[in-house]
């Protein structure tokens, strides 16, 4: 166990739980309350809820459910990250082979740890981000560095730009004339590429994709 003393120049670090299962939102309260390096300033089982606690009282960490209801953590971060005094977020969720791992950071996550990992591992990974760093799985990093959409055809990063507008089936098999049957073929491969599941979360990855470099093209 990491030593949970505080210097005394430190304060204890203010943190946000979002959690739609009340065991798992009960417990990790219980986690963060015993625990002198954490302030647990507000819970909350939705989405909504969440991001109205934390515009009331600001705090440096928040620990989220990517299934939150009903606006989904994806999304919840895509709202919060431009926000001025916003968290830092660690996304406590599922190994989905490091789907969610990559979704999480390309949305605005500082953080993601598994639902099976100990919960040692959470704080740690709270500590860590509150001092600034991004803690993600190595492999999802990687994935995320070789940057997919650069890996696709031109016809294919043309059907996702074209995807990304909101272009339909329909639209997207008369703009590149060929059959609606095709452009699910077409589409079903871009997904797997991308490490998608469907049209939303391509889109999604798309326009992360193009903030993040973005981000890093400025001076």
């Amino acid at each position: 166990m990491a030593d949970q003393r505080l210097n005394a120049t430190e304060s204890p670090i203010d943190l946000s739980l979002a959690d739609s299962n009340p065991l798992v939102l009960q417990a990790l309260s219980e986690l963060f309350d015993r625990d002198p390096r954490f302030s647990l300033v507000a819970t909350s089982a939705t989405a909504e809820g969440f991001l109205g606690a934390v515009m009331r009282v600001p705090v440096r960490v928040a620990v989220i459910d990517w299934m939150l209801p009903a606006l989904g953590g994806q999304k919840l971060i895509e709202v919060l990250r431009d926000q001025p005094g916003a968290p830092r977020i660690v996304v406590y969720g599922e190994e989905s082979r490091g789907e969610v791992a990559r979704l999480a950071m390309l949305a605005g996550a500082a953080g993601f740890v598994a639902r099976t990992n100990p919960a040692e591992k959470l704080l740690e990974t709270c500590l860590a981000v509150a001092a600034g760093q991004m803690v993600f799985p190595f492999l999802d990093v990687r994935d995320l560095q070789a940057d997919p959409i650069a890996q696709l055809t031109r016809r294919e990063k043309a059907l996702l730009e074209s995807l990304a507008k909101g272009h339909s089936n329909k639209e997207l098999a008369r703009d590149f004339e060929i059959s609606t049957n095709t452009v699910k073929f077409h589409l079903s491969n871009l997904f797997e590429k991308l490490g998608v599941r469907n049209r939303a979360q391509a889109i999604a990855f798309y326009y992360s994709s193009r903030l993040a470099k973005d981000g890093t093209g400025r001076s």
